[in-house]
């Protein structure tokens, strides 16, 4: 089997960003404000391994 990371969020890339306005939209490695976006997670924001995770989790793509 495959060893367990000791921290899971390193294999993740996909940031969960809230907007001054309290939307949560995630952004994946490449995109437009990706680079820019820096996760709080003091407020709320956070990291996900996957497309689908974040959308269950409440978060959307950007617009446009």
């Amino acid at each position: 089997p495959d060893p367990v990371p000791s921290h899971p969020a390193l294999n993740c890339a996909i940031k969960g960003n809230i907007s001054r306005s309290g939307e949560k939209v995630y952004h994946l490695p490449g995109s437009r404000d990706y680079a820019r976006t820096v996760i709080k997670e003091r407020a709320g924001e956070r990291m996900f391994c996957s497309e689908d995770e974040a959308r269950a989790a409440g978060w959307r793509a950007p617009r446009g």
